[in-house]
């Protein structure tokens, strides 16, 4: 259960991220909206996080956590907001992946 509560916090991370994305291209009352989706996403993720890690190893959550988040923002980076897919780019985000799954491996 701790596990899929941490892929849940991940997630919010990626939605934070993503509000901060959709507030910089927004104006006026838009804008303000986007920043408190971007509070509530944050809030929700960090206590989500901190639920997780009462059970789990604090490296190893922690670490699965960023990286859920870096790959979801890199995703929503490129399907969203239209930044480039370069080979390199989607080959460092697969070894990312690759190293997530290992700590999830390998962790008690």
């Amino acid at each position: 259960m701790n596990w899929i509560i941490l892929i849940i916090a991940g997630l919010f991370e990626v939605a934070f991220a993503a509000c901060l994305g959709k507030a910089k291209e927004a104006t006026g009352t838009e804008s303000t909206y986007w920043y408190v989706g971007f509070v509530i996403c944050l809030a929700i993720s960090m206590f989500l996080l901190i639920k997780a890690t009462q059970e789990l190893p604090i490296g190893t959550a922690y670490a699965v956590w960023t990286g859920i988040g870096a790959v979801g923002t890199v995703l929503i980076g490129i399907l969203v907001f239209k930044e480039p897919a370069t080979f390199w780019r989607l080959f460092f985000i697969t070894t990312l992946i690759a190293s997530i799954i290992g700590l999830k491996v390998v962790s008690h």
